[in-house]
């Protein structure tokens, strides 16, 4: 960390107190925690105090299995071709038969605030977690940063997360119908609904999807006395 970088966090942790949560620097990127109640108030302080006067970006974060590895394995690694040892992610089961994972235990949803100061030459990543995981809600902060519009109808869609104080909450990128908001963990792969036009009916019609939820798992062939099956080493013996 620069001396510049300590000298920005050390001014926003004295102006800002018990209102903020952390503020750190972690890989470069100053990172600061707020809670909901206090969003609005810190924000609008970055851009007029601090001049963080440019929103770039607003993304969603669901932490439902964060830390939590997406295969249950017992002998294999989690992680590389290794895995597929049992599946136990939400999102590789249709919405009717998915099972019950074990879940992290921090706040699931966080929206995250990209800003930028150019006359600072700084950027801050400012980070809020919703306080119910059932029903997501954050303080729009639209009336900050106006750019915030577009991104939190975004948040909004892909994620669930209710932008209160918004003037136009609506979806963004999914259609009219669609059900259940696909970046969540939980949203199945092969999704809730499917689409097709009726001649009959003349119009477009929404069923349940029929699309049969499957895995790819990488089949990885290795010369190891663990993978042989006892019943074929027996039969080998007897053959022998």
């Amino acid at each position: 960390m620069s001396e510049r970088q300590d000298k920005l966090a050390s001014q926003l942790e004295a102006a800002f107190g018990s209102a903020l949560g952390s503020c750190r620097f972690e890989r470069g990127k100053l990172i600061l925690e707020v809670a909901p109640a206090n969003l609005i108030e810190v924000g609008t302080r970055l851009r007029d105090e601090f001049e963080f006067d440019m929103l770039m970006d607003v993304a969603g974060i669901d932490y439902l299995s964060f830390g939590i590895g997406e295969w249950a394995t017992e002998t294999s690694t989690g992680v590389g071709f290794s895995r597929g040892v049992e599946k136990t992610s939400f999102g590789r089961f249709s919405f009717h038969d998915a099972p019950s994972i074990p879940r992290s235990d921090r706040p699931r949803f966080a929206s995250v605030y990209q800003l930028l100061s150019i006359a600072r030459n700084a950027r801050a990543i400012l980070r809020c977690h919703c306080e119910d995981d059932d029903f997501p809600v954050m303080p729009s902060v639209t009336k900050i940063w106006n750019s915030a519009n577009w991104y939190e109808r975004e948040a909004f869609d892909l994620y669930g997360i209710v932008y209160d104080g918004h003037p136009d909450l609506r979806r963004l990128l999914s259609d009219y119908g669609f059900i259940g908001h696909p970046f969540r963990k939980d949203f199945p792969l092969i999704g809730n609904v499917e689409m097709r036009f009726d001649p009959e009916q003349g119009r477009v019609v929404y069923e349940p999807v029929s699309i049969e939820p499957r895995v790819l798992v990488p089949k990885v062939i290795r010369d190891d006395h663990r993978y042989i099956d006892a019943g074929s080493e027996s039969e080998g013996g007897k053959n022998a």
